[in-house]
């Protein structure tokens, strides 16, 4: 059963989410402050912990801090604060995920799925489907089918490589811009994120379907993007 740290100061929300979770047959346990999320993060292993920034005693960002310098758990940001600069901040913090208040259910439902299905960031057996293209980091290949059963293969250059494994690594993730140009071993690109906007269209047009109705490489516009497997 995978067990959810939920961490929020208001009694409504937390009732709320653990009917909800139970019902769905997660583990529930809850925190209504930092301090106490941090203790209950180390007492009861959570799998996933469902954070809200705006807590009593200390900011949700100091929470994310906390974990990330013994824990990779999985972290999905539940919060009010909408405005682009704090969801990249919490990202960059090492959440894996942000969801706004007041939220949608089936949102968070498909959020937490996405997250407990993550592959292991070290693994180097990883492959993944995009449509009719097999992607296998081993190896760095890529092949597509025809109908008529006709095997290709499909060339990306480094840069592309470099953004197309990042994002596999971390499926269903919001992975940041900051990250995907770290991850990038070209100095040259600096901190421009329009050139992350022309990678990502031309790996869209090697690989989804439809480029101009992309399902699988996700833009989450001005804060970065994901693979939706």
């Amino acid at each position: 059963m995978t067990r959810v740290l939920v961490v929020d100061d208001e009694p409504q929300i937390l009732r709320a989410l653990s009917i909800t979770l139970k019902a769905r047959a997660y583990d529930v346990v809850v925190a209504v402050n930092g301090k106490q999320a941090l203790g209950m993060a180390a007492q009861s292993s959570p799998d996933i912990v469902v954070l809200d920034l705006g807590l009593p005693d200390l900011d949700g960002l100091d929470v994310i801090r906390g974990l990330r310098g013994w824990s990779k758990v999985p972290i999905i940001v539940l919060s009010g604060r909408s405005q682009g600069v704090s969801k990249v901040d919490a990202l960059d913090a090492g959440a894996d995920d942000y969801v706004t208040k007041p939220f949608n259910v089936d949102e968070l439902l498909a959020r937490l799925r996405a997250v407990t299905r993550r592959a292991p960031t070290g693994s180097d057996e990883v492959q993944a489907t995009i449509g009719e293209v097999k992607v296998e980091l081993p190896g760095r290949r890529i092949t597509t089918s025809s109908s008529a059963g006709v095997t290709a293969d499909v060339r990306l250059t480094p840069t592309e490589w470099q953004l197309l494994e990042i994002l596999i690594r971390n499926p269903g993730r919001l992975v940041t811009q900051r990250e995907m140009l770290r991850s990038i071993d070209r100095a040259d690109l600096g901190d421009q994120s329009h050139y992350l906007r022309q990678f990502m269209n031309q790996l869209r047009r090697k690989l989804e379907p439809d480029p101009a109705r992309p399902r699988y490489l996700m833009t989450e516009p001005g804060m970065g993007y994901r693979f939706q497997p």
